[in-house]
């Protein structure tokens, strides 16, 4: 049996925009399935982006939830259809090694018009070099050699958002323990330093360090990815990494105290200059 495949940031927005219209049509699912004949368990599946429905399903469920404008409508049937047809996306060649979840977060990392991060004890992956990348894989995952270098890889093709055409916003804040750490040794330590101090300095790359001298602050208890997406109609998403799993997070309430947290501790850092001042002394204090 063929592995099941992570579903695309399309697949996911169409359901949650199907979701959307049936709640506020005042439809229960198995209402809709008395209505279209379509199987509850199914208009179940395709909200929760299992399954990709039919062209022919979409258009039934759009009539019902009484979308009619067609810029709308097109819209939404447009997001049946992958990018790139034809010309396979980079991860698509790792979908059948990478959990589902991991493969989800790199789908919405690629289609994300900016990123909000908080790390509380290693540079963020889109900002590490191979080595210091290699170093953090080997060292959690108690992987084969092949495994960890496939997952270096990864890491690295994914950092390709921040040089394309139209690159991503991607603001962070670090607690001072993750440029404090030597990972790697001090020569791959300091060559993480420099390459992120020079990082920063790249238009639509805010770094920012929250020296040990701050104390307490919000949101300490974790690390966090915040993403926004260009598109109206997908909301923003928080992603969670911890060792008892990964998980996403779209509830609006949630998601809007997120967004607080990370402007509160924006708020406290150090400015990026100064960040960036500190980044470079830790490197040069690596000899």
């Amino acid at each position: 049996m063929a592995p099941r495949k992570a579903p695309s940031i399309r697949q996911r927005r169409l359901a949650g925009e199907l979701k959307r219209l049936r709640v506020a049509a005042h439809l229960k699912q198995e209402h809709v399935a008395e209505r279209t004949g379509l199987d509850a368990s199914s208009i179940y599946r395709i909200e929760r982006a299992m399954n990709k429905p039919q062209r022919r399903t979409v258009l039934t469920l759009l009539d019902l939830y009484g979308v009619t404008d067609p810029d709308r409508r097109a819209t939404l049937l447009d997001w049946l259809k992958e990018p790139g047809d034809g010309q396979p996306l980079w991860f698509h060649r790792y979908e059948v090694y990478l959990p589902d979840v991991m493969m989800l977060f790199v789908k919405l990392e690629a289609e994300a018009e900016s990123l909000r991060v908080y790390e509380s004890m290693l540079v963020p992956g889109l900002l590490q070099t191979e080595e210091y990348a290699r170093a953090i894989t080997r060292s959690v995952s108690g992987w084969p050699p092949e495994e960890i270098e496939r997952r270096v890889q990864v890491r690295l093709h994914r950092q390709d958002v921040l040089h394309r055409s139209a690159p991503m916003r991607f603001r962070a804040v670090l607690d001072e323990a993750a440029i404090r750490r030597v990972v790697g040794g001090p020569a791959v330590m300091r060559a993480q330093l420099e390459h992120l101090a020079t990082a920063s300095r790249e238009p639509g790359i805010t770094v920012q360090v929250m020296p040990f001298s701050t104390g307490e602050y919000p949101a300490m208890i974790g690390n966090f990815v915040l993403m926004d997406f260009a598109t109206p109609f997908d909301r923003p998403v928080v992603y969670l990494e911890s060792s008892a799993g990964d998980a996403f997070i779209e509830n609006e309430q949630d998601v809007a105290r997120y967004a607080e947290f990370f402007d509160a501790i924006s708020a406290r850092a150090l400015r990026p200059a100064a960040s960036r001042t500190l980044i470079e002394e830790a490197a040069r204090a690596l000899g």
